[in-house]
């Protein structure tokens, strides 16, 4: 009889202990995170008010779509255009405008209340929807796609 697999089956003893030390690390952490502990890096509105972020300027704002294609936007207290997105133009403010339009649609609010865009004092940028509670963090996305929500914002000052 032969016995090709004389060898010990066991995981050595160094792995095991480092395999354990990992896994006790990870629930350390996410018991942190989940205690408030650690403010969640996922949750920027948590972690603005954990640092005492406030914002820096606000502007409730309107999105219309005209029939060209173009999208509108316009200050929702003066009325005033603020700018005019052509039809292809400006892939990001549509998309991000797009998902904030479906969370109203699945609630049955329609385009009339505005959005509030937002800068916080920490440079960041942040589009809410107060009707839905749904907010995109703009500035996740780099400069470029800042840029033009950070001209909606600039508008204002002048």
């Amino acid at each position: 009889m032969s016995h090709a697999h004389d060898h010990d089956p066991t995981v050595p003893r160094g792995a095991l202990i480092a395999a354990a030390i990992l896994l006790l690390f990870t629930m350390a952490l996410t018991g942190a995170v989940r205690l408030g502990w650690i403010p969640q890096s996922g949750d920027p509105q948590g972690s603005r008010t954990a640092q005492n972020i406030a914002p820096a300027q606000e502007r409730e704002l309107r999105f219309a779509d005209r029939a060209d294609g173009a999208v509108v936007v316009t200050d929702a207290t003066t009325g005033e255009t603020v700018m005019e997105i052509g039809y292809g133009e400006g892939g990001f403010v549509r998309a991000t405008l797009r998902r904030m339009a479906k969370a109203r649609a699945a609630a049955e609010i329609g385009p009339e209340p505005p959005f509030t865009l937002t800068l916080w004092e920490n440079g960041a940028l942040s589009l809410s929807d107060p009707e839905t509670g749904r907010e995109a963090e703009i500035h996740g996305f780099g400069s470029d796609h800042s840029a033009t929500f950070a001209q909606m914002l600039k508008e204002e000052q002048s």
